[in-house]
């Protein structure tokens, strides 16, 4: 495989300093969902942490380095998720955390930020305006930024996922014992039993970190980023190998509605990512009517994703059997009753 920024014993050594409660979380095959989608179906449950979200395994990783020899204080940008988890680390460490997000984020995910203890600043503007800002306070008040998916920490924490979805939990010690003794040697190969990932596509720190791992352990699998059709920067970058920005966002998808990507993150997944694809409102909204009736799981938009690029092209899968991970389940109550009842 050709050279990622990330590196696959940095993601083995980061489970040593991710707090277990992120760790090994629950994969098993959901057979309830497979008669309306056409193939097999395992679910990679990120939503069961404290914060709901795959984000804690990135921020885990910032803190422990922060607490270690870095400035106590750290600023984001989020749409909600990376802010409930850098608060909840930071919390932890003793760190001083301020998250900047758009006032017009999902009110659940921004009381919880408060909740947690972090300074939230709010932005009259989306997401895009919340980086910006984040910068600024950085760069003015001399402390440590976190941009998701350009931080390596980022990355590697999420990267963790494709080693429990290609490792058995026993292995994982074993493998991160050996891979510390032999840090230079080519990366034992595993042959999982699915053949496909479909994995949400947003800034990329999942998609880049999962990706990575499947290519330098598992090639045989297919890596495939799912984006909303409302949000396609990152999908239309990936297609055209080359930044492609976009003017605006609409989607209900808001954790991976982003209008800039990063041109560094963009360069890792086109090394990992086998295909990137664009799905409908209706279609996530439906793989969320589906996860709630046939799995018994509230999601957000995001964590439908993969289920939606099912629904969409079901001749693709057939008969294969593929793994999704439900990256996050901090969604507006009444909002998800409005899209779920419209949807009946």
């Amino acid at each position: 495989m050709q050279q990622t920024r990330l590196d696959t014993a940095r993601i083995r050594a980061a489970r040593r300093v991710i707090d277990p409660v992120f760790l090994d979380t629950p994969l098993y095959r959901c057979e309830a969902l497979e008669p309306g989608l056409g193939c097999a179906v395992s679910i990679k449950l990120e939503t069961a942490n404290p914060v709901r979200s795959f984000k804690g395994r990135g921020t885990e990783v910032v803190a422990s380095l922060l607490a270690e020899h870095g400035p106590r204080a750290v600023v984001c940008a989020s749409a909600g998720n990376l802010g409930q988890a850098l608060a909840w680390s930071g919390r932890g460490r003793g760190l001083d955390v301020t998250v900047v997000a758009s006032r017009f984020a999902t009110v659940a995910k921004l009381d919880r930020i408060r909740a947690l203890g972090a300074t939230l600043e709010l932005v009259d503007g989306d997401h895009e305006l919340a980086r910006e800002r984040a910068a600024d306070i950085a760069r003015y008040d001399g402390i440590r930024l976190v941009e998701d998916s350009l931080d390596l920490e980022t990355c590697e924490g999420a990267a963790t996922i494709g080693l429990e979805l290609l490792e058995p939990k026993g292995q994982q010690a074993e493998q991160t014992e050996l891979a510390a003794l032999t840090a230079l040697a080519e990366p034992t190969r595993t042959a999982p039993p699915f053949d496909t990932v479909l994995i949400a596509l947003g800034g990329g720190a999942m998609a880049t970190g999962v990706g990575h791992v499947m290519k330098a352990l598992a090639p045989g699998v297919e890596v495939i980023c799912v984006q909303p059709l409302g949000a396609p920067a990152m999908t239309r970058s990936w297609h055209s190998r080359r930044v492609v920005t976009t003017d605006s966002t609409d989607t209900i998808a808001d954790g991976v509605a982003g209008r800039r990507p990063i041109a560094a993150v963009l360069d890792d997944l086109l090394l990992v990512a086998d295909d990137a694809v664009l799905v409908r409102e209706e279609s996530i909204i439906a793989g969320m009517r589906m996860l709630l009736d046939h799995a018994g799981l509230v999601v957000e938009p995001s964590a439908a994703l993969g289920i939606a690029a099912i629904l969409e092209d079901r001749d693709r899968f057939a008969g294969r059997h593929v793994v999704t991970i439900m990256c996050g389940s901090n969604v507006d109550v009444d909002a998800y009753h409005r899209w779920i009842g419209h949807h009946r």
